[in-house]
C-alpha cells in the first residue's frame, strides 16, 4: 500500500500551488507568508524586502503577528529571498510561544517558501517591465504622430515633456535650453503644480552637469535638492530626476528633465533605459515637425510668389494698356470717340481694382485652413478648377459678398459654380472663364439678391454657344434660386447665370 504524504507536506504543497496561480504579487505574498505562519506554528511572519525597487511589497506580514519578541524571550527564523543572484529582502517568523525553538525542518519549509516569493516577485519584475516597455514605446509613437501632424505643432515642445512626464511617473516634465552665456534655462515646463514658476530657471555656466548635457550625454541624479552639480532655483523641490540630451543626427535640440519629489523612489537601470530612448526618438520627431513646418513656409512663399507673378502679368500689363490707350486718346480727333474711349477705359480701371483686392485676399488667405468667406470659398474653387483647365479663371466681386450673403445661400451659390466649372472644363475648348459674384443687384422684382455668372469662351460640340434666358423666381425659398445659360457675349461662348434672393 502507498504511504500517504505527510500533512504538512501537502499543507505546503497547496501554499505554492495556490502562490503559484494567483496574479496577484501582493496576494501571492500574503499567500507565502500566510502558509510560513501555519506551515511552522510560528506566532507571527513576516516578508521584509529591502531592494528599493519592491518598496511597495516591503514588510508584508501575518494580518496579526503580535508583537515582535526579543530575542532572548523567543525563537527567531530568517531566510534570505532571492531573485537569480541578487538578495532582496528575507523572510522571516517570529514567535513559537510553548513549541520551543524552530526545527531544521522548519528552516526547510521556510526555505521553499522563500524561493517561490523570490520566484514570484522575479516574475512580477518581468512582467512589469514588459509593460514599462509597452507603456513608452506607445508613448513615443503617441508623440511622433503628434509632433507630424497638424494638431501637434502649435507647442511641440509641451506636447513632449507632458508625455515623458506621465510616463516617467515624475513629478515635473521641463525642456531646457542651451543658453547665450554657456548655461541651460528651461523653456517648457509639465506639472501639476504652476509651471510658470519653472519657467526661467537656469543652470548657471560653470556648473558640472553643464559639460555632460552640452555634450549630450544623460546625468542621472539621486536627490536633486543636495547634489552640488544642480544650481537651479528650484532644485530644492525634487529628489531623483533624470536630465537626457534631445539630440538627433548630431544636433543637440535641448535637454529633457524628469525630477520626482523629493524622498521618491528612485529610477531603476530599465526606467532609466526606456527615457533615454523615449528621449532619441522624441527627438528626431521634433527634428521632423521642424522640417515639415520649413516646406510648408516654403510652400506659401512659393504660392506667394506665383500671386505677384500674376500680379506682374495680370495687373501691371492691363494698367500700362489702359495708359497707352489714354495716351492715344490725346492724339485722336472728335469729342464723341474721346468719350468712349475714356468709358471704356474708366471701366477697365475699376475692373483692374476688382482684381487687385481679390488678389490682396489670396494672400490673406491662410494656407494650411479652408477659407471661410464666400470670397475665400469661391478663389478655392477656381484654384482648384486651374488644374484641369490649365490656366487660372477670373474672379470678381462686387458687393459685401462676405458679409450679406447667408450660409445657406453661399452654399448653393458654390454649389453652381462648381457644376458650371465643371461644364467648362469638359468642354475641352476653354482658353478664358470669367466668375463675377454681385452681391449688390437687385433682383427683376426689386429685392436684394446675389447673382453669380460664369463665362468661358468655349463651344459645344456644335460650334455653338448655349443660349437661354437667365433664371428667375419670386420666392424666398430654396427652389427661389434660378439658372440659365445664356451666350450674351460677341464672338461666341458660354454663360451660365444663377441667382438667389438675399
Amino acid at each position: 500500500m502507498t504511504a500517504q504524504p505527510a500533512p504538512r507536506l501537502t499543507r505546503l504543497l497547496e501554499a505554492l500551488l495556490g502562490a503559484g496561480t494567483d496574479l496577484d504579487l501582493r496576494a501571492v505574498l500574503r499567500r507565502i507568508v500566510d502558509g510560513a505562519a501555519e506551515l511552522t506554528g510560528a506566532g507571527g511572519a513576516a516578508l521584509v524586502v529591502t531592494d528599493p525597487r519592491e518598496g511597495g511589497i516591503a514588510g508584508i506580514r501575518t494580518p496579526d503577528p503580535g508583537p515582535e519578541p526579543a530575542p532572548q524571550t523567543a525563537p527567531l527564523l530568517r531566510v534570505p529571498v532571492h531573485v537569480r543572484d541578487e538578495e532582496i529582502g528575507e523572510l522571516r517568523l517570529t514567535g513559537r510561544p510553548g513549541s520551543g525553538p524552530f526545527t531544521a525542518e522548519d528552516e526547510q519549509v521556510l526555505r521553499v517558501l522563500a524561493a517561490q516569493a523570490g520566484i514570484s516577485i522575479g516574475s512580477a519584475r518581468l512582467y512589469e517591465t514588459a509593460r514599462q516597455r509597452e507603456r513608452w514605446i506607445e508613448g513615443a509613437a503617441a508623440v511622433t504622430t503628434a509632433l507630424l501632424t497638424e494638431e501637434g505643432t502649435d507647442d511641440a515642445l509641451t506636447t513632449v515633456a507632458e508625455r515623458a512626464r506621465m510616463l516617467a511617473d515624475a513629478s515635473a516634465g521641463v525642456i531646457l535650453h542651451p543658453t547665450a552665456e554657456g548655461g541651460m534655462e528651461i523653456v517648457t515646463a509639465s506639472t501639476p503644480d504652476d509651471p510658470d514658476d519653472m519657467v526661467g530657471a537656469t543652470i548657471a555656466p560653470g556648473s558640472p552637469v553643464l559639460e555632460q548635457l552640452l555634450g549630450g550625454e544623460p546625468v542621472f541624479l539621486d536627490d536633486s535638492a543636495t547634489d552640488p552639480r544642480m544650481t537651479t532655483r528650484v532644485r530644492h523641490r525634487f529628489g531623483p530626476s533624470m536630465m537626457l540630451p534631445l539630440q538627433a543626427s548630431g544636433r543637440l535640440i535641448g535637454t529633457l528633465a524628469l525630477p520626482r519629489r523629493r524622498g521618491g523612489r528612485p529610477y531603476t537601470d530599465v526606467e532609466r533605459l526606456l527615457a533615454t530612448q523615449f528621449a532619441s526618438q522624441a527627438a528626431l520627431a521634433l527634428v521632423l515637425a521642424d522640417a515639415r513646418r520649413g516646406r510648408e513656409r516654403l510652400a506659401v512663399y512659393e504660392d506667394r510668389d506665383r500671386i505677384a507673378r500674376d500680379l506682374h502679368d495680370l495687373v501691371v500689363q492691363r494698367l500700362f494698356a489702359t495708359g497707352m490707350m489714354l495716351e492715344s486718346t490725346r492724339r485722336r480727333p472728335g469729342a464723341r470717340e474721346v468719350d468712349d474711349i475714356l468709358r471704356q477705359a474708366v471701366d477697365e480701371l475699376r475692373s483692374t481694382v476688382r482684381d487687385v483686392r481679390t488678389t490682396i485676399l489670396a494672400l490673406q488667405q491662410p494656407p494650411a485652413e479652408p477659407p471661410t468667406g464666400l470670397r475665400g470659398r469661391v478663389l478655392r474653387e477656381t484654384a482648384a478648377a486651374a488644374a484641369r483647365l490649365g490656366f487660372a479663371p477670373s474672379a470678381r466681386f462686387l458687393g459685401a459678398v462676405d458679409t450679406r450673403v447667408p450660409g445657406p445661400v453661399a452654399d448653393r451659390l458654390i454649389t453652381a459654380l462648381r457644376h458650371a466649372l465643371a461644364e467648362a472644363c469638359a468642354r475641352g475648348n476653354v482658353s478664358r472663364v470669367e466668375i463675377a459674384v454681385d452681391a449688390a443687384a437687385p433682383l427683376a422684382d426689386g429685392r436684394a439678391g446675389v447673382r453669380l455668372t460664369v463665362f468661358d469662351d468655349g463651344t459645344d460640340g456644335d460650334g455653338a454657344g448655349g443660349v437661354a434666358p437667365e433664371g428667375g423666381g419670386t420666392d424666398e425659398s430654396a427652389a427661389d434660386a434660378g439658372a440659365g445659360d445664356g451666350g450674351g457675349r460677341p464672338g461666341g461662348g458660354t454663360t451660365v447665370t444663377w441667382w438667389s434672393p438675399l
